[in-house]
């Protein structure tokens, strides 16, 4: 599998934080070998702001993130996508739409930081440990050397990335 720059999509159901870090991780860490993209199932409709205020301290951009239904990555238009991740257990139990360009899925699991409860300390800790998580795994993956791996080797190693940090405490 050769290609010039590897579109990822990462999945999941209210496209707010995890998707968005994921979106924003790989585009950083890839250096121009790979392209972010995100999406949910059921789109929230904005980004979570403690997913700007961490992306901001990190000095990672944040320009242009949306949070956008999965939908627009289905249609002719889209980009064709190498890789799709699904982040959230909800989305990796949903039928997904036909991606164009037949991509290599997994599923990476990551638990919810907007979904934490709790004083604002609390809640900005569950994002840096989602961020952390998702970081990891990507680092993983772009040291792969996709372009020497089959579609079968490739989606093994994606899915044993996704298993190597399973709802890990950091």
């Amino acid at each position: 599998m050769k290609r010039a720059i590897y579109n990822v999509l990462f999945l999941c159901t209210g496209n707010s934080a995890r998707s968005i870090l994921g979106e924003v991780l790989i585009g950083h860490w890839g250096r121009g070998q790979f392209k972010g993209y995100s999406a949910g199932s059921f789109p929230k409709g904005a980004v979570h702001p403690l997913t700007f205020e961490l992306l901001e301290w990190l000095r990672l951009p944040t320009e242009g993130l949306r949070s956008k239904s999965w939908d627009e990555f289905a249609r002719p238009d889209a980009p064709v996508l190498d890789f799709v991740f699904t982040v959230c257990d909800q989305a990796a139990g949903e039928i997904c739409p036909l991606w164009p360009g037949n991509p290599i899925t997994a599923h990476w699991g990551v638990p919810d930081p907007a979904a934490i409860e709790g004083s604002e300390e609390h809640r900005r800790q569950a994002f840096r440990d989602a961020c952390r998580q998702l970081e990891a795994r990507i680092k993983l993956f772009i040291a792969l050397p996709i372009d020497k791996l089959d579609r079968l080797a490739l989606k093994r190693r994606a899915d044993q990335i996704g298993r190597s940090i399973e709802h890990e405490k950091t």
